[in-house]
Formats: C-alpha cells, sequence, structure tokens
C-alpha cells in the first residue's frame, strides 16, 4: 500500500521565513518566483501581517498551456503512461522555477537569458514529453490531436499581468452562471493598488489585502434554495428525498499531496495538502480494490467513498508538520491547518425527476485547483459566513465575517453522468451540471447530487492600508496564489450496493434519511 501521511501537528508555532524559491506547479500554469520580497513581518502585537512588496521586488513569470485538460480521449490501455508523462510537464516546470530562482545576477545582466536558458530549453523538453503522450496513445490503437503538439511553447509574463482570467464565470457542462456578487477576481484594482499577484502571504505567494472583502459590506447577491450551479439544488417536484452521510472533520488529521484521480501512481500530485474524509486509504496509490476494501470514518459502514478537499490554513506565523514537505511550505502552503467545526456531506435529489445510482469507482472533481490560471471557466466556488449564506456567496475573495460567524466552504457537485463511464481523460465530460430546465443533457443520467458544507472557527483578519493580519487561505498549487477562486472539491463512490440503492430510494421517494 502506498503512503498516507497522518502526522500530528506541530504544537510549537515558530515564524516562518518568507518563500523565495520552491513554488513550482503542475502541467500547465505559471511558473512565479518572488525574489527579493519581504512577504512576512511581526507586528508588535504578534499578528501575521502579509503586504504589497517593496519596490525592489523582482518578479518573474512563465506561462505554460495545460496539456491535461485538453486530453478528451486517452485508452485505458493508454492512462498510466499519459499520467506519467504530465507528471514530467509538472516537473519540468518545477526545474525551470529552480533555474529561474537561482540565475538572479544572469538575468539582470542578459535581458535574453529568461528566454534563451529557461524558456526555449524547456519547450525542447515539453515537446519531447508531448510526443511521449502521442506514442502511449497510437500504439494502443489511439488517436491523438496533433494540435497539442502546438502546447509545447511556454511565454514569459509580468507578475501583474492578469494571467488565464476569463471572465464570465461559466461552468463547463451544463453552463450555468456562477454567482459572484460583482467581486473581481484577484481584487487587483483595490486597496490602493497596493496588490501584487505573489507579493503576500506568510509563504510568499499570498493571498494579498485584497483576496478579502467583509462580508457585511458586500451586496446581497445569493438566491433562498440556489445552489453553486445557478439552479435549486433540490425542486418541488421531481425526486426531494435527502441522505445525510456523517463522515468526521478528520480529526485523525489523515493527509496528504497526492490525487489519485488526475495523478494515480505520482507522489505529491496535487501540490497541496487535502483533507480526507471517508476511506481512509487515499493516496496516489491506491487501487479500486484497496478502496473498496478499506476503514471508512464514516458512522454508516456502507459508505467506503473518499471525499476530499484543499486543507484550510490561517496564516498567522505558525508552521504545521509540513513546514519542510513537498506540498506543504516547500511549495508555500504554510500557516496552521484548521480543522472543520462541521463537514456536512448530503446528497440531494433532482428537480425534475428520479434519479439512478451511482456506479461504483465513480470520479467527479468539482471546481478547478488552477483556476487563477486557466481562467474560471470550471470555478465552482461558494465562499460564505454562517447567518450569510442565504445572502452573499463570494468566489474570488475571502470572507471576512463578523463576531460571532463562522467561515463556510459550500460545493454542490455535478449530478448528472453518461451512464457509461466512472471517468475520463480530463476527468470532466462523463459528468455534468444540469440544463437550465433541470434537466440532464446529451442522454446523460441524473445522479445523487452530492452536497459538501464545511465550517471553519477562523481568527479574524483585518485589512488595514493595504495589509491584512492573519490572513487564511486554501492550500493552492503554488502559482495559484491561494486564490479563493481555486477551492474545489473530490469524490470517488465507494458506497456498498445496498447502501446506494438506500440513498437512491430515500431521494426518490421524498425521505431525510441518514
Amino acid at each position: 500500500m502506498g503512503r498516507n501521511i497522518r502526522k500530528r501537528r506541530s504544537s510549537m508555532a515558530t515564524k516562518a521565513v518568507a518563500a523565495s524559491a520552491a513554488l513550482a506547479l503542475g502541467g500547465g500554469g505559471l511558473i512565479w518566483a518572488n525574489f527579493y520580497a519581504s512577504a512576512h513581518e511581526s507586528s508588535s502585537s504578534g499578528q501575521n501581517t502579509t503586504k504589497a512588496a517593496t519596490a525592489a521586488a523582482q518578479v518573474a513569470t512563465i506561462s505554460c498551456p495545460d496539456v491535461g485538460q485538453k486530453l478528451t480521449n486517452v485508452p485505458a490501455k493508454a492512462k498510466q503512461g499519459v499520467a506519467t508523462e504530465l507528471a514530467n510537464l509538472d516537473k519540468q516546470i518545477t526545474e525551470a522555477y529552480a533555474r529561474l530562482a537561482s540565475t538572479r545576477q544572469a538575468q539582470a545582466n542578459d535581458s535574453g537569458f529568461v528566454q534563451n536558458a529557461i524558456v526555449g530549453p524547456l519547450k525542447e523538453k515539453r515537446a519531447a514529453t508531448i510526443d511521449r503522450i502521442r506514442i502511449n496513445i497510437q500504439r494502443v490503437g489511439g488517436q491523438f490531436d496533433s494540435s497539442l503538439s502546438q502546447l509545447a511553447a511556454c511565454t514569459t509574463q509580468t507578475a501583474n499581468t492578469n494571467a488565464g482570467q476569463a471572465g464570465g464565470g461559466q461552468q463547463q457542462n451544463g453552463g450555468q452562471q456562477q454567482q459572484n456578487g460583482g467581486q473581481q477576481q484577484n481584487g487587483g484594482q483595490q486597496n490602493g493598488g497596493q496588490q501584487q499577484a505573489g507579493a503576500n502571504g506568510q509563504g510568499g505567494n499570498g493571498p494579498t489585502a485584497a483576496d478579502f472583502v467583509d462580508i457585511t459590506k458586500v451586496q446581497a447577491n445569493a438566491q433562498l434554495g440556489v445552489g453553486a450551479n445557478g439552479l435549486a439544488a433540490n425542486g418541488n417536484s421531481g425526486s426531494r428525498g435527502t441522505f445525510t452521510t456523517k463522515c468526521g472533520t478528520n480529526g485523525n488529521d489523515n493527509h496528504n499531496t497526492d490525487n489519485v484521480i488526475v495523478a494515480p501512481g505520482v507522489s505529491n500530485g496535487a501540490h497541496h495538502l487535502h483533507d480526507y474524509v471517508g476511506n481512509q486509504s487515499n493516496d496516489a496509490f491506491a487501487s479500486d480494490q484497496e478502496l473498496a476494501a478499506a476503514q471508512t470514518s464514516c458512522q454508516n459502514q456502507g459508505d467506503k467513498s473518499s471525499y476530499f478537499w484543499p486543507v484550510l490554513r490561517v496564516q498567522d506565523g505558525s508552521q504545521d508538520f509540513d513546514q519542510n514537505n513537498d506540498g506543504g511550505g516547500k511549495e508555500g502552503n504554510v500557516g496552521k491547518i484548521l480543522q472543520p467545526v462541521q463537514a456536512q456531506l448530503k446528497f440531494v435529489g433532482n428537480k425534475r425527476g428520479k434519479v439512478v445510482a451511482m456506479p461504483t469507482a465513480l470520479r467527479i472533481i468539482t471546481g478547478d485547483a488552477k483556476a487563477f490560471v486557466n481562467g474560471n471557466g470550471n470555478a465552482n466556488v461558494n465562499w460564505s459566513c454562517t447567518g450569510f449564506e442565504n445572502k452573499v456567496q463570494l468566489e474570488t475573495q475571502y470572507p471576512i465575517c463578523p463576531q460571532g460567524s463562522q467561515v463556510v466552504r459550500t460545493t454542490n457537485f455535478q449530478s448528472c453522468w453518461d451512464g457509461k463511464n466512472i471517468d475520463s481523460a480530463n476527468h470532466r465530460t462523463h459528468v455534468a451540471f444540469v440544463q437550465a430546465d433541470g434537466t440532464c443533457a446529451n442522454g446523460f443520467k441524473a445522479i445523487p447530487q452530492l452536497q459538501v458544507r464545511l465550517v471553519y472557527n477562523v481568527p479574524r483578519p483585518t485589512v488595514q492600508n493595504g495589509v491584512v493580519k492573519n490572513a487564511y487561505a486554501v492550500d493552492s498549487f503554488p502559482e495559484n496564489l491561494h486564490k479563493p477562486i481555486t477551492d474545489h472539491n473530490d469524490f470517488i463512490n465507494f458506497f456498498s450496493a445496498n447502501t446506494m440503492n438506500k440513498v437512491v430510494n430515500c431521494i426518490n421517494t421524498g425521505k431525510r434519511c441518514q
């Protein structure tokens, strides 16, 4: 069995050193390096302070196309080889960053250095890797889209470029518009222009003051009973029942930085830390057979499904057990991990008709961990506060909640399934959100919709003159700068057949079960 990190958190709250290196990323996106900025200062009160970089800060970025998102048809026999090559793309960009961070003087002396010594060689490596992806697919009789070969080249950008920020907030697979209350992604025009991408945060790569907003000052934008996909999650007709499974809040600290869905067989495939509830054997090396035979934290032992999401941390100057680990402090994910005080996992129905059982080992990813870089076409984010959930839902900023109110992360998953596949090459096209009228399109079948609601006691951040104290943030790929838009959630179905049948029956007959 592969590794599954379950370590106690460090009780020692030590000051973090601002990260100036070791910020790398996955197969597509930005390489980010903050060479000179002092991103962390402790005030006299002992609170962590996050502020903009000084004028002396030199920040460089490289934008690389996301190859994995473009792969839509990979034969089963080629999947492991393709996953390995996508991980190689990750490694190549990591190495390019290391080169970027270690050649400051050379860059200052030669304006062409980055292009000639870093970007050019990176393109060659990526081209060879993409060609190996082609070979993996074609050797088992699959078809390779030759246009993917054009994704080898990367470009240089300044850190202030809003790379990859596609407006409109449109969901993939159903096209339902998200709600954002008019908040700007990245908040670049707020706080007197103080913000520079990647300039802030205890780890040197965010969040910034512009990533926070006082929720009491945001105009109401939520509609009562409306889910993340813009539609009532469980309407007045159709299948109106619910099934709630109680799987705890990860009190046993079951964490790792793998992602068995996106990067099977690859250690640290997520480049950030996940909370795991339910299935206790989920790591990059877990087979479906091992997952099916695993222990579960769920009270109902017929639910061995895996539910996982990036951890939330408070950047108060402290560090946690992974401060020197890949995916943790080495990649800018720093601060004290916050355990949810509530983790509600509820399945609801379809407002137009009955639902069918999910197939065993069905995988669903909702949201996009790289949305800040990729654009928000696949974003699925709802940040709010207790007492405000039916009033304000935020995508692009973290809420500052009033005294006595708690931070809430809510995710409503895709609830239409193609009826055939438990996964797809880009891990998205086998499932979809409902259409505007609540039905599933293109022969897709309605399945129970998973709703995840996480509640946290978060020390209240304060923002003054473009400076945020005691920031909190979701773990992210380093280049995504801990932006709220990158929040995401993952699910693998390992309900027993009997328990899944109970889920479907409860929902279709209008019962409330657990």
